[in-house]
């Protein structure tokens, strides 16, 4: 039987996994018309808050995988409000 942990692991990373393709994306071309501020600042947060739910159940694979998946959100927001500003001014 596979253990909860090795799930938890395959899981993480296909799902954190799935998000390198948007990223690269959008760090080549800049890009961002189509992502909405809102959700991606509401998903970054989300996804700050499953490391702290992590780290209060010693989950590691919870906590790495979210890691790594608030990094790759952090540059696409980066972008996405980089994107936001200079369209204002």
């Amino acid at each position: 039987m596979l253990s909860p942990d090795f799930i938890g692991t395959i899981a993480a990373t296909l799902t954190t996994l799935s998000f390198l393709p948007q990223a690269i994306l959008v760090l080549r071309t800049r890009e961002t018309r189509g992502i909405s501020l809102g959700m991606y600042s509401v998903f970054t947060l989300g996804v700050a808050l499953w490391i702290v739910y992590g780290v209060y159940l010693k989950a590691t694979p919870v906590i790495a995988a979210n890691i790594v998946t608030l990094c790759l959100a952090l540059c696409i927001l980066s972008v996405v409000i980089q994107n936001k500003l200079k369209s204002r001014g």
